[in-house]
């Protein structure tokens, strides 16, 4: 087939996917894997060699990021049930004073939402948000989008969240350099979304507290026995730390010495996410008087929410292992080649595509990796440029959140807003989050190659 009817087919491949998942409502997973047959076949793969790509597919995404997201998953729920989460957003309300909150809910969602689940930290912490706008009758959108900024940077930029590991995997990126310029784009995007945005929309448009959120904190409630602050840090940044070490060494020391090979075993997200969890277990289990049998419920429990993540992931990894064996993505290199087109933005531009189309960011990141990573196997890029491309995958999969993304409406039911209000706030926020980071990443690309 020629490189036009070849690329012609995968655009027609993701249009089925995209109808699959939006008209049929059919579950991503089970969709992905339909395309892939789609483009498999109409590309003219031999069938039984289509099905050897699929298992290659699966398998080579899965071997990596079923550890990862497991223990991620076991990791953020020890955090959550201990209380660790509530007690970092308390402890830095406090230090940073009532007149600069916005920042320490920013902070608080940043770091959070690296081991939790943006769901899960949302409902944890805005509690605290209620409490605030109580307390000083400001609009909840004040505290709340400094909240959901840092809560959405760490969420699509930070791995080992779901996504950014899903981008990672298909795409080869070392986990240090990525979460080396996520923080480095996410921080000015969270800023601008977050404590700048919400300044101004808090004025704006004024969203109060739910009646019943009243009605139940006049209430005198139980207080919880929560970990130490110091202790929470710790256990956080300790696998982060790991990692970042790990690329470091890469970098400054002699590939094969013993301080390398050291550094690269302890600084591998395998294990730095094992002794973390490990970690977490007695700090924030055992010794808070935690059972076994109840640790090993509370950890299991975790898994079942990954697991659809990680099967997700894995379907897109055979839909990036049938464009390449399709020949697909020659074709697509060719015809990127000869136009000159920046990689990266390419790569934003088709994660906003497919995120606009579908709703679901984790779903756009990993298409929008699957079509780029046959391109990028015929070029030479260095680490830190991979880096680079996933970290703008993961903007163009943040912007204009809409009716069709569950973020939009979880939002919409907790601050009780209309959909217009939501659209204003939340759909802002994250467009600013997407842009600004991007502005970043793009103007990083100049630098490296």
């Amino acid at each position: 087939m020629s490189s036009l009817g070849l690329i012609l087919v995968t655009i027609i491949g993701i249009a089925v996917l995209l109808y699959l998942i939006m008209h049929s409502k059919m579950q991503a997973f089970l969709a992905l894997l339909i395309a892939s047959i789609f483009i498999g076949i109409f590309t003219g793969m031999d069938p039984i060699f289509l099905i050897e790509t699929m298992e290659v597919g699966m398998g080579g995404t899965l071997g990596f990021i079923a550890i990862v997201v497991g223990l991620g998953a076991m990791f953020g729920e020890l955090l959550r049930t201990s209380g660790g989460a509530e007690r970092l957003a308390f402890t830095l309300v406090e230090r940073f004073g009532e007149n600069r909150a916005q920042w320490a809910l920013a902070l608080t969602g940043f770091i959070v939402a690296i081991p939790v689940f943006l769901d899960v930290a949302l409902v944890i912490l805005i509690p605290i948000v209620y409490s605030l706008a109580m307390r000083t009758g400001k609009s909840l959108l004040y505290y709340a989008i400094p909240l959901l900024a840092g809560l959405a940077v760490a969420h699509s930029f930070i791995p080992p969240t779901p996504g950014p590991i899903a981008v990672a995997t298909v795409l080869g990126v070392d986990l240090g350099w990525m979460m080396l310029f996520g923080i480095i784009a996410g921080i000015p995007a969270m800023i601008v979304a977050g404590p700048v945005f919400g300044r101004y929309i808090g004025k704006k448009v004024h969203v109060g507290v739910p009646a019943h959120i009243v009605e139940a904190a006049n209430k005198e409630g139980e207080k919880k026995d929560l970990p130490s602050f110091g202790l929470i840090c710790f256990i956080i940044l300790l696998p982060l730390a790991m990692i970042l070490l790990n690329t470091a060494g890469g970098v400054l020391l002699k590939k094969g010495s013993a301080p390398h090979q050291l550094l690269t075993f302890i600084g591998h997200p395998f294990i730095a996410l094992i002794v973390a969890t490990l970690i977490a277990m007695y700090f924030l289990g055992k010794h808070r008087g935690l059972s076994k049998q109840q640790m090993q419920t509370m950890t299991t429990k975790a898994l079942e929410p990954a697991g659809i993540v990680i099967l997700i992931t894995g379907a897109g990894g055979v839909f990036k292992e049938v464009l390449i064996e399709s020949g697909v993505g020659d074709a697509m290199g060719e015809l990127m080649a000869s136009s000159g087109f920046p990689l990266v933005l390419l790569a934003f531009l088709i994660a906003t595509f497919v995120r606009v189309a579908q709703g679901s960011a984790t779903v756009a990141m990993i298409t929008a990796a699957g079509l780029i990573s046959p391109i990028i196997e015929m070029v030479d890029l260095s680490q830190p440029s991979l880096a680079l491309i996933a970290i703008a995958i993961a903007c163009g999969a943040t912007v204009l959140s809409h009716v069709n993304d569950s973020g939009f409406w979880l939002v919409n039911r907790f601050l009780e807003m209309s959909e217009k209000d939501t659209l204003k706030s939340w759909t802002v926020m994250e467009t600013i989050i997407g842009v600004v980071g991007f502005l970043v990443v793009f103007g990083l690309s100049f630098f490296f190659s």
